[in-house]
């Protein structure tokens, strides 16, 4: 008998089980936020995450819709360089939710004693003044670079 025939099964699934996990995120207000968010009933959410954690190696899907369809649905596609802007956004961490830069937050970096290299958060320092982002020749040209190949629907490589 051959196991080739046999249903492939979840790989690396959850530990506990999957009444007390479903159990806890219908309860939790953080997934019914999410759910709020991406637009879809926390049942159906909180089963898309079970099935994502169930199987570890299950990649998303990823369903790509032409721009006329989506107009035809009330969406407004998003155009390349919105796209562009939204990508630049997000690595610089700009993006609301995303985590804020070190040099905007209230840490400090010690520069001598036990913490040296290690962020504090002193309340006797002086608060940093805050620095403006940087609009150099440099930024605006990386810029440029990252929106043409982003256009060109290339990520750089070779």
């Amino acid at each position: 008998m051959s196991q080739d025939n046999a249903p492939a099964k979840p790989k690396r699934g959850l530990k506990r089980p999957i009444e007390v996990v479903r159990a806890e995120l219908l309860n939790d207000a953080d997934t019914k936020k999410i759910a709020k968010a991406v637009g879809m009933k926390l049942e159906d959410y909180v089963e898309l995450v079970l099935k994502y954690a169930q199987d570890k190696d299950l990649e998303p899907e990823l369903n790509i819709v032409p721009d006329e369809e989506l107009k035809k649905n009330g969406i407004t596609p998003v155009t390349s360089d919105e796209a562009a802007d939204l990508l630049i956004r997000g690595m610089k961490g700009e993006l609301p939710g995303s985590a804020p830069d070190f040099d905007n937050s209230k840490f400090e970096k010690p520069t001598s004693g036990a913490a040296a290299g290690k962020p504090s958060l002193s309340v006797d320092a002086p608060p940093s003044a805050p620095q403006a982002p940087s609009t150099g020749t440099q930024d605006a040209a990386a810029r440029q670079a990252m929106l043409d190949q982003i256009k060109r629907g290339g990520g750089g490589r070779a």
